[in-house]
């Protein structure tokens, strides 16, 4: 049976791997979403759907870029924490 300092010590590393490889996609979300509501904010144009298509292309671009970067991150994660407690079972 697995510790409860293993179990929080294996989530604390599993939140910190999912905050690592969202990270650029949120910051470029962020980013459009801000330079667009300034631009409509600035012309008066409040169109709605004009942040989706700006966000969604940003967003596939950095996913498409750090698409390798991510399953790098994965991986180590499953390799250096939840395999070897697999294995070894928690010890």
């Amino acid at each position: 049976m697995m510790s409860e300092g293993v179990f929080y010590d294996t989530l604390r590393q599993a939140m910190l791997a999912a905050i690592t490889m969202s990270l650029p996609i949120l910051v470029v979300a962020l980013v459009i979403g801000l330079s667009v509501g300034l631009f409509q904010a600035l012309t008066s144009i409040q169109e709605m759907t004009l942040t989706f298509v700006p966000k969604l292309a940003g967003i596939l671009v950095v996913f498409w870029l750090t698409m390798g970067i991510m399953t790098q991150a994965l991986v180590a994660f499953f390799d250096g924490h939840v395999i070897p407690l697999i294995h070894g079972g928690g010890l």
